[in-house]
């Protein structure tokens, strides 16, 4: 995949996570900042939490810093979304299981 293929499959599915995650931050109480090269959630919690989700051009995949942990998602055209080569799971479903585990509380992103 070129970079321009890559950045137009980045760039659409960051702008529709960012949409579903203002639409959840109220109920769950975190905030969304930024848009396009990256998202950065952050929690009103004791450890100022912060989840930081970004494109990595040169390696073709979103990047999410979340839980002390590195998760790396390239895109996948058999599943039409980035995927995380170990698991398997979407960007959505990755994201929804990080939230889950950081709130408490059941997610789905």
């Amino acid at each position: 995949m070129d970079e321009q293929e890559f950045r137009k499959h980045a760039d659409g599915a960051l702008e529709a996570l960012r949409r579903r995650l203002l639409a959840l931050s109220d109920e769950f109480e975190f905030e969304v900042e930024g848009e396009g090269e990256k998202l950065e959630l952050e929690f009103d919690d004791a450890d100022a939490t912060r989840f930081v989700i970004s494109p990595n051009t040169a390696a073709r995949q979103i990047w999410i810093s979340a839980l002390s942990t590195s998760f790396k998602l390239a895109w996948s055209e058999a599943a039409g979304a980035f995927v995380m080569e170990k698991t398997g799971e979407t960007l959505a479903a990755v994201m929804s299981r990080i939230l889950t585990q950081q709130i408490g509380s059941a997610v789905t992103v």
